[in-house]
């Protein structure tokens, strides 16, 4: 069983920055069928508006082996959106009939998303929707009617690790993530392992920002990372930054192999 979890504070020393909790577990049934879940849980605001909004989704995948060394994984995932507005914050307006609390919004979407996964010993490739259905949030106030429509996010990844010796993994890779409305957001990261134990690497986000990471495997089954971001845009006159921590665990049940490597995209 393959677990982990993760935690993003977003913007650090801005008033009401994103905070982002993420879990997920899944396992191998066979060679071919794998399932789980995840759970994701975003706020935004404070003291004078906030927002949550909670995503759990049960996911599967079925793995082709195309040859030898290459394989092909086709995944659906389906489950709903929890999503909740608090108008009531006291710096607002109390005459203002927009935001009251006769207008927070507590409302349940549904969610689909599917997505593709090529992967070999030494490179992978993925392309992928989490959500095709178009959701309207906010459609009971009186504005955000356009701006809280939910539209189709489309992430692309990729990668390739070069063993560059018996100790040491060279993994240069990027993601792209695309949706109407917005412009391309590119990274591009650059990653090391070594002794297939410490990993340390470097990242930049397109005008955006550029980030570092470090990892260390405590044991075989578990590892720890963090990672921090610097805005390089204007909005770095407004925030200090952002921090992330990743936590992934691998448990054998039933005497069943130790976890498994799923593509070179883990070292």
């Amino acid at each position: 069983v393959n677990l982990g979890a993760t935690y993003r504070k977003q913007w650090t020393k801005t008033i009401g920055s994103p905070r982002t909790l993420s879990f997920f577990a899944h396992t191998p049934f066979n060679d071919n069928i794998e399932m789980g879940v995840t759970f994701t849980s975003d706020e935004i605001g404070e003291d004078v508006i906030k927002i949550n909004e909670k995503n759990i989704n049960a996911d599967f995948a079925y793995l082709l082996n195309i040859n030898e060394n290459s394989k092909l994984s086709l995944g659906l995932k389906a489950g709903f959106t929890l999503y909740d507005t608090d108008f009531s914050g006291r710096l607002i307006e109390s005459n203002d009939p927009t935001f009251n609390d006769a207008n927070n919004a507590n409302q349940v979407y549904p969610t689909i998303g599917a997505g593709a996964y090529y992967f070999t010993d030494t490179y992978y490739l993925g392309l992928s929707a989490p959500n095709f259905l178009r959701t309207t949030q906010l459609d009971d106030m009186v504005v955000a009617k356009e701006l809280g429509k939910e539209e189709i996010h489309f992430y692309m990844i990729g990668g390739y690790v070069f063993p560059l010796n018996d100790t040491f993994k060279l993994k240069p890779s990027f993601m792209a993530r695309a949706v109407k409305g917005a412009p391309l957001n590119v990274d591009l990261s650059i990653n090391a392992l070594l002794y297939d134990r410490f990993e340390a690497g470097i990242s930049y986000r397109l005008d955006d920002a550029i980030s570092g990471i470090v990892g260390m495997r405590i044991t075989p089954s578990f590892k720890v990372a963090y990672s921090y971001d610097a805005t390089v845009s204007d909005f770095a006159n407004y925030n200090n930054g952002s921090h992330e921590i990743v936590l992934l665990f691998d448990i054998s049940l039933f005497g069943l192999k130790e976890g498994y490597k799923k593509s070179p995209r883990f070292f």
